[in-house]
């Protein structure tokens, strides 16, 4: 029979069932609210719906994490399942990897085949007939059917509030790993110095983000309906948002953790699953401001 010291079997738990139903739920919610927008229903139950999955989906973090946690601090995991978490955390990185490619990719098919393809250049020019007026230039402001979506009137300077949240971003690596090292040395006044600095960079991150949100939509009339160059534009943008809005909590978390005594030199996984996520952020950003904003 063996125990805990080999390999811990948890009991029998309710949170994978909630975490499906959260997130069958807020997949459905977000559905029906797009499908609302596009056929301009104002009474749209799609956001509702939205709200009550991801406060399923929340519910479930916080129980789980924290049924994790506590048998972490019983010291019911054993090294085996320390490589475990390692295993699971390297190859959810690697699927969030997957799926910015996947976006990348489609900015790159936009940009080199199929617009160019509709200007009547390439192989495929033929599809020149289709908008014999189009004239493809990147930025795509001139859109083939201006009727349908309309144009922007510009496109956010990668000079301005991009370069700052680069440096911010860039920035909070550096002190994230600082953080780090901290930690593995017992230095726990530097430890919580750094990571609070790390979180107000993330904080400010995303304020100046929404900022530029808005003066595109507001000024420039960029939207996700200004064409595929401003739903490329905010698909990329915005679940990069999303995903610094949860490594700012994961890190507040961790902050939390740190203040009450958790993590030392030898058991940190928690804090460095973490940080690998805020290092994967820092890089898609990276990829972002050149190929997005500069390129």
């Amino acid at each position: 029979m063996s125990s805990h010291d080999t390999y811990y079997v948890p009991a029998q738990s309710k949170w994978p069932i909630i975490a499906t139903l959260g997130m069958l739920t807020t997949v459905y919610g977000l559905a029906v609210w797009f499908n609302d927008l596009k056929a301009a229903r104002p009474e749209s139950h799609g956001p509702w719906i939205f709200f009550v999955g991801g406060l399923l989906v929340a519910y479930m973090l916080f129980g789980w994490f924290g049924a994790v946690i506590k048998e972490s601090r019983a010291g019911l995991y054993s090294p085996q399942m320390d490589r475990s978490f390692r295993w699971g955390m390297t190859w959810f990185i690697f699927s969030e990897v997957m799926f910015f490619i996947a976006f990348f990719g489609a900015l790159f098919y936009v940009r080199h085949m199929s617009a160019p393809w509709l200007a009547g250049e390439g192989s495929k020019g033929v599809a020149h007939m289709l908008w014999p007026n189009f004239e493809f230039a990147w930025p795509l402001l001139n859109n083939p059917d201006p009727k349908l979506y309309p144009a922007p009137e510009g496109t956010i300077s990668p000079w301005g509030l991009p370069l700052v949240n680069t440096i911010l971003l860039v920035s909070s690596s550096v002190t994230i790993t600082l953080a780090h090292h901290a930690l593995r040395k017992g230095h726990r006044g530097a430890l919580k110095i750094w990571l609070a600095i790390t979180v107000l960079l993330g904080l400010a991150f995303l304020g100046f983000q929404a900022e530029e949100y808005i003066h595109a939509y507001k000024e420039l009339g960029l939207t996700l309906g200004s064409g595929v160059y401003g739903a490329t534009f905010f698909m990329l943008t915005g679940f990069h948002g999303a995903h610094v809005t949860i490594g700012t909590i994961i890190l507040f978390v961790m902050l939390m953790r740190i203040l009450k005594g958790h993590f030392n030199a030898e058991h940190q996984f928690g804090f460095e699953a973490a940080s690998w996520y805020w290092h994967f952020v820092d890089v898609v950003w990276i990829g972002l401001f050149f190929f997005v904003y500069v390129l």
